[in-house]
């Protein structure tokens, strides 16, 4: 029971170490909701919080792989039986009037065990007031700890 209490406020230190302003929230926002995309593996629900014609740059065993969001929603939106889900932790948050980025580690789960690993880079920048993606790069690697 002790260990349980220890974790449970372990959350709530976390939780409360993470929580931003505002205007954090708001540019964290289309991130979140790209996820919501990407697990749901929808491609119009990826797309929306992207400006047209975003971009992605993955960057894999020292490679770059570049595509738009509309080639990376088309790929991952194809119909498959495992779970996908991508998290964000610690994010560093930089914003100056209507340009921001968020450098993040990241988790990448399927099927509820993390499969990869890396940093996350986005681009964002507001437009008529939203916040929304210009683009995303990332490194991604096996070996998580």
């Amino acid at each position: 029971m002790k260990k349980i209490a220890l974790f449970c406020a372990g959350l709530l230190v976390t939780s409360a170490a993470v929580a931003g302003t505002p205007e954090d929230d708001a540019v964290l926002a289309p991130i979140q909701a790209f996820f919501a995309g990407l697990s749901a593996r929808d491609a119009s629900s990826m797309k929306a919080p992207f400006l047209p014609g975003g971009s992605l740059v993955l960057m894999r065993n020292g490679k770059p792989g570049q595509m738009t969001i509309e080639q990376f929603a088309e790929r991952v939106s194809k119909p498959g039986t495992t779970k996908i889900e991508e998290k964000i932790h610690d994010p560093l948050i930089r914003i100056d009037n209507d340009l921001a980025v968020v450098w993040a580690p990241f988790d990448f789960y399927v099927d509820g065990k993390v499969d990869h690993c890396g940093t996350d880079l986005f681009n964002m920048v507001k437009k008529d007031g939203t916040w929304m993606i210009a683009g995303i790069a990332d490194t991604g690697k096996k070996d998580c700890r």
